[in-house]
């Protein structure tokens, strides 16, 4: 059991290190603005994604995605408006000086390099073009702008990058066949996808499952705790029950170190992040999820199959492991197993989201928050954490760091695994949205503090404290403020305790004293009117009150 426990210690900070940061991403995303690219007359275009549709002598064939450029005119959003045209291959092939054969309403592909990208836009103009597909020399794509003393920038026709890879089969489609049309346009995103809606009800489904079995078993064990008290046992060894209830209590120190181990963890995806380390983070967290599927089923199970789950068998390493364990974790392995091999199939989002929630659940059920001070600690040196690495990373590296491991740049797949993700349904651009583990598990470590606070207190949802910290979860990630995730979640807890006229007495005391210890029922009763009740100075916060207490290729900016 202690190895057991030690395993899990290691694997909770493995866990939430990888994607702590409060946000959602949304994964295939329309290019976004910046402020390294500033707009002018003649080069004030958004940056949009754009999609090049192509026929080969008459038969539609493949479609490539590009990113428009800062400079021409803009790109028609529907399929049925853009013009279909014809594709001819630049000579001489960078565009540089005027090609030498006629375009007359073509659309003309050049290679990148030699002059500037609104030089061979004038020069496909003037030539009679109808767009420029400029071919990147390398699989990224760049966001093309223009520079600060540019001035010819009259530019009436698109202008696209294209990723080096999709250039070569336009040139392939080229040298295979003397009539290659495209079709180029932008679709615009919906604002709301169905998918964000499902992804809203995972996460706080998942929290609202984590925190009531954490606070059915907290009160579980403290009424187990009473009956032994009333049989006469005059003394329980508290702290040996709660080492081997599996229980990981955080403290200070161990919540300001999270900050540094989840920091060099960081820095190590970002390091080393290939296909053989992705692998490796594929096993990690079949692991994780295995464990925390078989938890979770043996914990339900166990409802129905009394008998079985209180019969146990030695296991070295594991120790004492009931026959109800035995009997799922087979099925555990091979559900993991068959999403590890088929992971990049078209539903292999279920089995991930299926492992990555049952190991939220075992997590929170695991971990707890002893008190609002610790808690606080913790979420506040995330927010600080989340901050350095997604922001001012951006200028040690040159690019953020934490987006960077989140796409999951130079593994060969669409991100790491420890995330929740649903396919974006009627997006035209498709791709997933997604939601770090961090997400949830950093705010579900204090809801689930706050319920099973409120069930010990013996309060209702609404004089709890659980019921508005949930509020204040659901209604940030439903207006998109993730970034405030965290600070609005202790806000409310702390300022229900104001409103109430409650002091925050249990501040730094460990509320892990009344979860834990022997109480009867006349003390869980009376701990909500012993909030309100008058004490002198030297007794007040002594006597027995409790704590109310991380498939859009990624961009560069060029001018050439």
């Amino acid at each position: 059991m202690a190895f057991r426990r030690a395993c899990w210690v290691v694997l909770v900070l493995s866990v939430i290190s990888l994607f702590c940061h409060p946000w959602t991403v949304r994964a295939g995303d329309i290019v976004q603005d910046d402020d390294s690219a500033p707009k002018k007359p003649g080069c004030e275009n958004d940056f949009v994604l754009v999609k090049v549709q192509t026929w080969v002598d008459g038969i539609e064939d493949d479609e490539f995605v590009g990113v428009g450029a800062r400079f021409g005119t803009t790109i028609v959003s529907k399929e049925k408006n853009a013009n279909q045209s014809r594709l001819t291959l630049s000579d001489p092939r960078d565009c540089c000086i005027s090609p030498k054969n006629k375009l007359a309403g073509d659309v003309i592909l050049v290679d990148r390099g030699h002059c500037k990208f609104t030089k061979k836009a004038n020069i496909a103009q003037a030539a009679g073009a109808s767009a420029v597909l400029i071919v990147n020399n390398q699989k990224e794509l760049y966001k093309m702008v223009c520079e600060a003393d540019e001035t010819d920038l009259n530019i009436h026709i698109p202008a696209v990058m294209l990723p080096q890879d999709a250039g070569a089969s336009l040139e392939r489609m080229l040298m295979n066949s003397s009539n290659v049309s495209v079709q180029l346009y932008s679709p615009r995103r919906p604002v709301v996808d169905i998918a964000e809606v499902f992804l809203w009800l995972m996460a706080v489904g998942t929290i609202l499952c984590a925190s009531f079995w954490s606070a059915w078993s907290a009160r579980e064990a403290a009424l187990e705790q009473d009956k032994l008290l009333k049989d006469a046992v005059d003394e329980i060894p508290i702290a040996k029950d709660r080492g081997t209830s599996g229980v990981v209590d955080i403290n200070i120190i161990s919540a300001v170190l999270f900050v540094v181990i989840a920091s060099c963890f960081l820095i190590i995806l970002y390091k080393l992040m290939s296909v053989w380390f992705l692998e490796l983070l594929v096993v990690l967290f079949c692991i994780g999820g295995i464990e925390g599927l078989q938890t979770c089923l043996v914990a339900l199970l166990s409802r129905w199959f009394k008998r079985t789950g209180e019969l146990y068998i030695k296991v070295p390493f594991f120790g004492a492991v009931s026959y109800l364990t035995l009997a799922v974790s087979p099925l555990c392995i091979a559900f993991a197993v068959v999403w590890a091999v088929y992971r990049d199939g078209s539903f292999a989002w279920i089995g991930q989201d299926i492992l990555g929630i049952a190991l939220i659940i075992t997590v929170l059920q695991i971990v707890h928050v002893p008190n609002l001070k610790v808690g606080t600690v913790l979420l506040s040196c995330a927010f600080l954490y989340d901050i350095f690495w997604v922001f001012v990373s951006k200028k040690l590296f040159h690019e953020s760091v934490m987006i960077v491991v989140a796409r999951g740049d130079k593994s060969g797949e669409d991100g790491i695994p420890m995330l929740l993700k649903i396919p974006r349904m009627f997006d035209p651009w498709g791709g997933y949205s997604i939601i770090g583990f961090g997400d949830i598990l950093l705010p579900g470590l204090l809801m689930a503090f706050s319920l099973r606070y409120d069930f010990l207190a013996n309060k209702s949802l609404r004089a709890g404290y659980f019921l508005w910290a949930m509020f204040a979860y659901g209604l940030v990630k439903t207006l998109g403020f993730e970034k405030l995730m965290v600070s609005v979640s202790i806000a409310i807890v702390m300022s229900s305790h104001y409103i109430r006229g409650i002091e925050l007495d249990g501040w730094a005391w460990p509320t892990s004293t009344a979860l834990h210890r022997p109480i009867h029922p006349r003390d869980v009763s009376s701990i909500g009117d012993e909030e309100r009740r008058s004490e002198s100075p030297v007794d007040k916060g002594r006597t027995g009150k409790t704590l109310s207490t991380l498939p859009t290729p990624s961009l560069r900016t060029s001018q050439r």
